[in-house]
């Protein structure tokens, strides 16, 4: 599943080629996208100007002259910009036609395209709908908030990361690269972590997601930015999806378990568990 670094890799790529623009046609392939599914979406689209493209968590907000339009990718989504005349691919479920003026042809599409539809496209009266149960980003995030957050719940360092209620953006991937990073346990409980984890962490988790946004995100499977381009974070990853590989840094075997029915990377080594 796309997470923040992806998200906003595509952000940034759409907006160049959106900004400014105005919405000229709608078509709608499959309603089930749609959260609810009645959303009568084109009547609300057509006509309108894009005024911004932005990320909350791992949601693509199209902020729009008047309300707001979120995408989420889920496990298999993309969204692109293609030209009028390219080929439709299979499962493609949406196709936004952008124009310069009423009158102007649609001079590019913006196009969703879903596998397995655990996607989804909601409209927004504003882009303040897209808060809603999101905590805070983790680019943004303090040690002292972090502390206050994580200090509230006795579930594994992982498993907290990965709510988005406590950090918006952060999933599988960039959970373990920051916990291997800030030199932490999986399964430590989070509010054990003393301050200068908390610290640790906090600056771990901002170095693993810059890191990965200027690499453009990760590419395992499905994702692409909006110019149809892979991410190369997936080549500099410590330990997600390296298991029985050498830790980079003390050659020990990358370890994997399952937790919380996810699948956690870490180095026994480098991430001492020491006992409670």
């Amino acid at each position: 599943m796309p997470e923040l670094p992806e998200v906003e890799t595509v952000v940034r790529t759409l907006r160049p080629h959106l900004l400014g623009l105005a919405i000229s046609r709608v078509q709608l392939l499959r309603s089930d996208i749609l959260k609810p599914p009645s959303l009568a979406l084109p009547q609300q689209l057509v006509g309108r100007s894009l005024q911004a493209v932005r990320r909350r968590g791992k949601k693509i907000l199209l902020i729009l002259d008047k309300g707001a339009t979120s995408f989420h990718l889920g496990m298999t989504g993309r969204l692109t910009i293609e030209h009028p005349d390219a080929p439709l691919l299979p499962h493609t479920h949406l196709i936004l036609s952008f124009h310069h003026s009423p009158t102007a042809p649609a001079n590019l599409h913006l196009r969703f395209r879903d596998p397995r539809r655990f996607g989804a496209v909601t409209l927004l009266t504003s882009a303040a709908d897209a808060e809603t149960n999101l905590g805070p980003e983790p680019l943004s995030l303090h040690p002292n908030q972090l502390h206050q957050l994580l200090s509230r719940t006795r579930r594994p360092i992982k498993s907290a990361l990965l709510d988005q209620s406590l950090i918006a953006g952060l999933g599988n991937i960039y959970a373990d690269e920051s916990l291997f990073v800030a030199a932490v346990h999986p399964l430590t409980p989070a509010n054990h972590l003393s301050h200068t984890q908390i610290r640790q962490l906090t600056q771990s988790i901002k170095l693993v997601l810059r890191r990965a946004i200027h690499a453009g995100g990760s590419s395992l499977r499905d994702y692409v930015d909006a110019n149809g381009s892979p991410g190369r974070f997936q080549n500099l990853h410590n330990v997600y999806a390296r298991h029985n590989q050498p830790c980079r840094k003390c050659h020990t075997p990358i370890q994997r378990i399952v937790l919380a029915a996810r699948s956690t990377h870490f180095c026994p080594h480098c991430q001492w568990l020491p006992s409670q």
